[in-house]
């Protein structure tokens, strides 16, 4: 996939949402580019957000934490099958705290490597089992990416990743993005891996 494409003056063009902390947003980040171009759509806008500040916004917390776990757990690995993906090798500890692995994902964005980055990060922690809350987890993402870890980790303390990463989830939220993956079509959000269909059929209708 062309990380480095770019897209502008389409209003009616798709976002997608995620934090790279979520196996769903995982699941449909390696589905949704093939399923719109495929249906000679124009490729949606990843805009990774932070899942943790959604969560405040809207006084939820992750089904990760409850007694849902383990339901949820085999569903993701079953998914995962059905799609043809890779086995899930699950990170530990898993979830944790994401705000780096967001910022570095709103600064490969800033980059031009926003999608590949994001796939890359993923597949790390999905695929590969690593906790993208350690920072040289989310720089060694960067380097099989391309980019260069060390500029990463100056780049996160930043305010451009801060602000960006910052402006990104209020945006969301004032959709009404309330958890990921998230799907944004001409104005109706799609929540979850399971309604990405229904997101692809919006967007051939717009």
């Amino acid at each position: 996939m062309d990380g480095q494409r770019t897209h502008k003056g389409n209003p009616l063009r798709a976002s997608f949402y995620f934090d790279l902390g979520s196996p769903y947003a995982w699941l449909s980040a390696e589905r949704i580019d093939r399923l719109f171009e495929e249906s000679e759509l124009e490729p949606p806008e990843w805009k990774p957000v932070l899942l943790g500040g959604l969560f405040r916004e809207f006084g939820r917390g992750s089904w990760a934490e409850t007694e849902a776990r383990d339901e949820g757990i085999a569903e993701i690995e079953s998914r995962a099958a059905e799609y043809g993906l890779p086995a899930v090798k699950w990170p530990e500890p898993w979830p944790d705290s994401y705000l780096y692995a967001m910022r570095a994902a709103t600064w490969a964005d800033q980059q031009g490597h926003g999608v590949t980055f994001a796939l890359t990060a993923f597949r790390h922690a999905f695929v590969d089992g690593f906790d993208l809350s350690r920072p040289e987890h989310v720089q060694a993402a960067a380097a099989l990416d391309g980019l260069d870890p060390e500029e990463l980790d100056r780049a996160v303390q930043d305010l451009p990743a801060k602000e960006g990463l910052k402006a990104a989830t209020a945006e969301a939220a004032s959709h009404g993005v309330s958890g990921v993956p998230s799907f944004l079509v001409d104005g109706q959000v799609f929540w979850g891996d399971d309604r990405l269909d229904e997101a692809l059929v919006a967007a051939a209708d717009a």
